[in-house]
């Protein structure tokens, strides 16, 4: 098995415990950790720094920045910086951001889509060591060129929902970061969209790596573990309109159960099966079967989701038994 896998930390936990966390996730034998910028807590670009200065090997990601808050040029100005003192360890995540924070700070863009096609292109170009001039609705610069771009060039990946949105990381993305609930079967439904966008920007065969973040529960008590993802499983369907169990066939099955117990009574009804799907919960070979299952489905990078209330100690002792001697 050769996916990368790495664990999130969580926006409710403060930043003071970025160093501690990302040291302990490198001695149990993670690849990754990855930030997550949610307005208004951590710093995704602060906190990677963090990260990255207290650990050795890690690979750090953000994920994921909402692009139209920031200007591309000086976004390009501190990742550069980041991916220069710490070469080949930096993952870059962009998203659209939630519309209610967007306008929240009144940065919500005339298109979304396009403001983030924009900003991703002028943002690897720069990268790149190109000089970008662009004018739009959305985003002005003038020659703008870094002064010190990396030599080692960041990957810069999407993470994205919508068909439209997904069909555009094929585009101009070098990934895509597919969220909390996406099982197998969402996943390739996705590829078959991003390639679709790669085909249409003559991209076909470009390597496009998919990262998955996933809600993680150990236990060797295999219906615990379920029912202790089950509220936030469930919580997520309701606020999505069940897209994610669209690609699986179970989205219409999911409403109609919806409409018969109503949301209050609807995590307690939520199926094994699609727990199953969409989380990596149960013992160490049941998390182990969920991960090679993501793999094959044409995963390169999972991101696990720890609970809340788990302490370090806890995710470490998991870790443990989930990476010994990588599957």
């Amino acid at each position: 098995m050769t996916v990368q896998i790495g664990a999130m930390f969580l926006r409710e936990w403060v930043p003071e415990r970025i160093p501690a966390y990302a040291r302990m996730l490198e001695a149990a034998g993670f690849d990754d950790l990855w930030i997550i910028e949610d307005a208004f807590f951590n710093g995704g670009i602060s906190g990677a720094a963090v990260a990255l200065g207290a650990t050795e090997r890690l690979h750090v990601g953000i994920g994921v920045q909402p692009a139209v808050v920031r200007n591309a040029a000086y976004n390009a100005m501190d990742l550069a910086t980041l991916a220069r003192c710490f070469p080949g360890r930096l993952e870059i995540g962009l998203g659209h951001g939630v519309a209610e924070w967007v306008h929240q700070v009144g940065a919500f863009p005339s298109s979304q889509v396009q403001a983030l096609e924009q900003h991703t292109q002028v943002l690897r170009a720069l990268l790149a060591g190109e000089t970008v001039s662009i004018e739009s609705p959305d985003l002005h610069l003038e020659a703008v060129a870094l002064e010190y771009p990396p030599s080692t060039i960041p990957r810069v990946s999407l993470g994205v929902t919508g068909p439209k949105s997904m069909q555009m990381s094929g585009r101009v993305a070098d990934g895509t970061i597919m969220v909390e609930l996406t099982g197998p079967a969402l996943v390739r439904s996705n590829l078959n969209l991003i390639r679709t966008g790669q085909l249409a920007a003559g991209r076909a065969g470009t390597l496009h790596q998919v990262t998955v973040f996933a809600y993680w529960r150990l236990d060797d008590d295999r219906e615990a573990a379920r029912a202790a993802v089950r509220p936030m499983l469930a919580a997520r369907l309701i606020a999505s309109d069940m897209r994610e169990l669209g690609a699986a066939g179970l989205a219409e099955d999911a409403r109609q159960l919806l409409a018969q117990v109503g949301a209050e009574d609807f995590a307690t009804v939520v199926p094994d099966r699609w727990i199953d799907e969409m989380a990596v919960v149960g013992d160490v070979n049941d998390c182990r079967e969920v991960i090679a299952r993501l793999e094959q489905s044409g995963v390169q990078r999972v991101g696990l989701v720890p609970p809340i209330e788990a302490s370090f100690e806890t995710i470490s002792s998991w870790a443990g038994a989930l990476l010994a001697n990588r599957f």
